[in-house]
């Protein structure tokens, strides 16, 4: 017997009278079908997909008043947007662009890095077929005696276009990465006299201690970055704010030794819904010579005090980072960082509601799924009793930089990997369950200065905080070599590999019990591997950072040849959504009972280590590849962990006194599922 059209939500006696999917009961003419026989015959719950069809990026579903629901495709790395069917709503998105932050300037007191542009609009028009996604990384921070003389590296370009096409063309949109912080290197030249501009951009950087001029932003995109103040010499030195999407980087008037504040980011619905807005592309606060000025609407890096390092953007915002403090011939400019796109359009009436909030929601498999891939909370209502799945992924470590060809530094170590599955009974209970998530940062990278060499930083800690706390350390960071030989200084989630130069150091230890133990038993202390270890002999290079999958691999081969970083581990497969792109991609023949062979939904890859000759490879499931002498990805610049996959940064590379900057390591991840 055939049908038109169904009720989605009460009954029209029982409902509110809200049309949203949970009140008051709606006719829904887009099914239509065959009635299905009930009892052991199961119905999925799904999304009636009478939008578009299309994949890639994190998929997250919300209904906005009066009843349209939307569906949100988040990147926050490269992919691909693939449309593979028209819609009955129209065939347009809205989009939202936002490029990579730049970095914090130094050279004493150092301006803020200027947002990325942010670029948003409705009424896209697309057609079947691939799109282009590229994110645009965060700009390093300036280094004393860097390679750009103290000012912060510009962020990356984000683009989204359809494939193929050519540049420009009305069909290709692209945000502008975020203008770095000027210096206040008194040997430099633009700018004022003996004084460093700061670099345009998305939003533009702010100017350096003493004349420095704030830089312009892109029109429609950001703003301009703020002065910096103060005589060139005297104690009253302060630096700009980084232009934000919001608002202008700020100016403090001399003598005020305090940075100017970075500038404000700006709002948008697009990721979770008109009831929780995130603000991107804030602008970093300029360094003081007594205090840093505020990062902007907190998401910005803060401007260092004097004598400190001014610090990192919040991950995947594009937002600047802090300008460093002065007093100091070793404070850094802090990382801007890396963007996010985001296309949305809209689809038909769920049939299946979310039970809980918090995330970013999907619905896959009769599973409701929750995706955090910044800090947030899940809660629970009072009528809320079900056994949930979790997987919890610590902060990868950032791999170390060398600084002399001849001695390996070592790759980073993945973030711890946790998943198991947990009663969580909220029925008859006073008030909501609100469980606080926090997302762990990748360790930052190791810009500089040139002829130093330094360890990586170790990946944050991930807690989801049910009833009881489930905690994933970060990753080790990576380690360089003394100049005694090598040594292993990362122990983490997953173990940083041991420095080269120094023949049988064993790799960093890992946290908790090996890989395989048992699917869907994880220990309570984690999943882990140690990092690699250094050569037989004194050869030149480094071992790879431990994956939740896999040791790091030691050195050799032949001389100068890095170690690999440890493979990753594949996601449960209650989170492997095709129309989502969790993960990474990883091997398509894992030995692991209960994978399957696609090659994707990878997480927690090792970094790879410095080679002299053959650059590490990055562990599958994001780790990043380790630098080299002469050949690598980007030369020998370390190649970070993809972000939210706790995956583990390369090692920086050298050639001869010339050292490169290492990997950054990847940011955790927590995600939830439950039946819908």
């Amino acid at each position: 017997m055939g049908y038109l059209g169904r009720r989605i939500g009460k009954s029209q006696t029982t409902g509110n009278a809200a049309a949203d999917g949970n009140g008051a009961g709606l006719l829904d003419l887009f099914s239509n079908g065959y009635f299905q026989r009930t009892g052991n015959v199961y119905n999925a719950p799904a999304i009636l997909t009478a939008g578009l069809t299309a994949t890639g990026g994190v998929i997250s579903d919300y209904n906005t008043p009066p009843g349209a629901v939307y569906r949100a495709h988040i990147f926050i790395s490269s992919g691909t947007f693939s449309v593979t069917a028209p819609g009955t709503f129209g065939d347009t998105i809205d989009y939202l662009l936002v490029a990579g932050g730049g970095g914090g300037g130094t050279q004493d007191v150092g301006g803020g890095g200027g947002a990325g542009g942010f670029l948003t609009s409705t009424g896209y028009s697309v057609l079947p077929g691939p799109y282009t996604v590229t994110i645009g990384a965060g700009g390093a921070g300036g280094s004393p005696g860097g390679p750009l003389n103290g000012d912060g590296a510009d962020g990356g370009n984000s683009d989204f276009y359809p494939t193929p096409v050519s540049f420009p063309s009305p069909t290709y949109l692209r945000a502008v990465g975020g203008g770095g912080g000027g210096s206040g290197n008194q040997s430099n030249s633009g700018g004022a006299p003996g004084y460093n501009a700061a670099r345009p951009g998305g939003s533009g950087g702010g100017g350096g201690w003493g004349a420095g001029a704030g830089a312009s932003g892109t029109l429609g995109q950001g703003n301009s970055g703020g002065n910096g103040n103060g005589a060139p010499t005297g104690p009253s030195q302060s630096a700009g704010g980084g232009g934000g999407a919001g608002g202008p980087g700020g100016t403090n008037p001399s003598p005020n030794t305090t940075g100017g504040s970075g500038g404000s980011g700006s709002p948008s619905v697009y990721v979770y819904g008109p009831t929780s807005p995130v603000t991107y592309a804030a602008g970093g606060g300029g360094g003081g010579d007594g205090t840093g000025g505020s990062g902007g609407s907190s998401i910005g890096g803060a401007g260092g005090p004097v004598g400190n390092s001014g610090s990192n953007a919040v991950v995947s915002t594009g937002s600047g980072g802090g300008g460093a403090g002065g007093g100091s011939s070793s404070a850094r400019g802090g990382s801007g960082s890396s963007g996010i796109v985001v296309v949305r359009y809209q689809i038909a009436q769920l049939t299946a509601t979310a039970k809980a909030t918090g995330g970013a929601i999907s619905y896959y498999g009769g599973k409701t799924i929750h995706t955090f891939m910044s800090s947030g909370a899940f809660t629970a209502p009072t009528s809320f009793n079900e056994t949930v799945e979790y997987v919890v992924i610590g902060g990868g470590g950032s791999g170390a930089k060398g600084y002399n060809q001849e001695y390996g530094a070592s790759g980073a170590g993945a973030g711890t990997y946790r998943t198991n599955t947990t009663p969580l009974n909220n029925s008859g209970g006073g008030s909501p369950l609100v469980c606080p998530v926090t997302i762990g940062a990748g360790g930052a990278g190791i810009a500089g200065p040139n002829n130093s060499q330094i360890d990586g930083n170790p990946g944050s800690t991930t807690t989801l905080a049910f009833p009881s706390s489930i905690a994933s350390p970060g990753g080790g960071r990576g380690s360089y070599p003394t100049t005694g030989g090598g040594r292993a200084n990362g122990p983490g989630g997953s173990g940083g590999g041991a420095s080269g130069r120094n023949p049988g150091v064993a790799g960093s230890p890992a946290t908790g019990s090996p890989f395989p133990g048992t699917i869907g038993a994880t220990p309570t202390s984690g999943w882990g591997h140690p990092g690699g270890p250094s050569a037989p002999s004194t050869d030149n290079a480094g071992g790879g950072g431990g994956g939740a999958g896999g040791n790091g691999g030691p050195t050799g081969g032949g001389p100068g040849n890095g170690g690999p970083g440890g493979v990753g581990i594949q996601l449960p497969a209650t989170f492997r959504d095709p129309k989502s792109a969790v993960g990474a991609p990883g091997p398509t023949s894992p030995p692991v009972s209960g994978a399957d062979t696609s090659g994707k939904y990878y997480v927690a890859g090792g970094g790879g280590g410095f080679g002299y000759s053959t650059t590490g490879s990055g562990g599958a499931g994001g780790g990043g590849a380790g630098g080299s002498a002469t050949v690598g990805p980007t030369y020998g610049i370390g190649v970070p962990g993809v972000e939210n996959t706790g995956s583990g940064g390369g090692a920086g590379g050298a050639d001869g006194s010339t050292g490169y900057a290492s990997g950054s390591g990847g940011s955790g991840i927590v995600i939830i599922a439950y039946p819908s």
